[in-house]
């Protein structure tokens, strides 16, 4: 069996003085893909930012290694050089700043993080062109100002595609089926799938078992509450559509 990329163990965290995740227990091993479901509230969005180091999140307890380091005692830039990755909910727009621009800066960061030379500007763009192609983004898209006047696909699409430009070692894709008809759902999940090896891996955080029609998971898990309540395979996920949270919830608060 493989190592552990991520452990996480009885990790808790809040918001101004609230705490929403209440003790949570993960492990994801290279090549696995995760599904983390559950309703509005139950710490989904919570749990994906504490891990990628957002500061409105206080860690109260617990830990979270990441092939080996304390993820948590690194900052936001740091994770994402040592390979950690968060596709938004809500992708933001930069205006003034041109996707070729901004993915060049966040290449060169990390080969700066680990003592490597930039890479010039025709060996990025052959880069580009190769990733491009991968999640079907358009050229024009890749020219524009980041994220400025694209539809919810194309922002997402966006996404995925400077996930394959920053190879992570580990994805996390918050909600990313949000807003997204079934094409686009369909172009994004193949550029996920695409990208996917034996030596990565990805969490998928969704409220929808359509998500995973595409993106098959290995594992689901049900966050309720602040802690993962059932886990088991990707069965899990199509009886939790049959059946609802409901079900979830009246387990849960009956034991």
């Amino acid at each position: 069996m493989k190592e552990e990329l991520l452990k996480v163990e009885n990790l808790r965290a809040g918001i101004e003085g609230k705490e929403i995740l209440r003790g949570i227990n993960l492990t994801v091993r290279p090549g696995e893909v995760h599904a983390i479901m559950g309703p509005n509230g139950s710490g989904k969005s919570t749990l994906s930012g504490v891990l990628a180091g957002d500061p409105r999140f206080t860690v109260l307890g617990g830990s979270a290694t990441f092939h080996g380091i304390d993820l948590l005692d690194l900052p936001p830039e740091d994770r994402s050089h040592e390979g950690l990755f968060l596709s938004f909910q809500y992708p933001v727009e930069i205006p003034g700043v041109t996707m070729v621009n901004f993915m060049r800066a966040a290449v060169n960061a990390k080969r700066k993080y680990f003592g490597r030379e930039p890479m010039n500007a025709s060996e990025f763009l052959k880069m580009m062109r190769q990733k491009r192609a991968i999640v079907e983004l358009d050229n024009k898209l890749a020219s524009r100002s980041v994220n400025e006047g694209f539809s919810g696909g194309e922002k997402k699409r966006n996404e995925i595609f400077q996930m394959a430009v920053l190879e992570p070692r580990l994805s996390i894709l918050d909600e990313t089926d949000s807003g997204l008809d079934i094409d686009a759902l369909r172009v994004v999940a193949s550029g996920v799938n695409a990208l996917k090896t034996s030596e990565n891996a990805t969490i998928v955080i969704t409220h929808y078992q359509r998500l995973l029609d595409y993106i098959k998971p290995d594992f689901v898990h049900i966050l309720y509450k602040g802690r993962i309540v059932h886990s088991g395979g990707p069965e899990l996920a199509l009886e939790l559509e049959e059946k609802g949270y409901d079900w979830i919830k009246q387990q849960v608060d009956e034991e």
